[in-house]
């Protein structure tokens, strides 16, 4: 039987496809009521889901953008950073960004507690988790 992933990476799937999905509702069923979480396309951060449904809902009437979870690593204290691509567009479709992005989660008692974007680690440890990522069935 192959290695079943983490309810947290589970977790964090299911979150970043219902963001993708724009269902903010089940998105927000994912976050604990005190999440917070970054206004990464403004600066600053939010709290609490009715924030983060009002900063998604102006985020979204902007700009459009997909985030691809590629590669987990589980850290210290509950802590996951994913790597993640990112293709960011305009409402004309123009592509403003496509890269790869770092977010860090905080996962308490199941439930998102925070994210914040962050740097990636050095190429070569980004390189190695995605053939860790390639090597595992998730």
């Amino acid at each position: 039987m192959p290695d079943q992933p983490a309810p947290e990476i589970e977790l964090l799937r299911a979150a970043y496809a219902a963001f993708n999905a724009r269902d903010i509702d089940a998105a927000l069923a994912l976050m604990a009521p005190d999440v917070v979480w970054p206004r990464a396309f403004k600066g600053g951060f939010v709290r609490g889901p009715e924030e983060v449904r009002a900063y998604w809902t102006e985020q979204w009437s902007e700009i459009n953008g997909h985030v691809e979870p590629v590669a987990f690593h589980p850290e210290e204290a509950g802590r996951i950073l994913v790597d993640v691509h990112q293709v960011v567009r305009d409402k004309a479709y123009a592509v403003l960004a496509d890269e790869h992005v770092g977010h860090r989660f905080t996962i308490e008692h199941g439930l998102i507690q925070a994210m914040e974007v962050c740097p990636l680690p050095s190429e070569d440890l980004a390189t190695r988790w995605q053939e860790i990522a390639a090597d595992v069935a998730f």
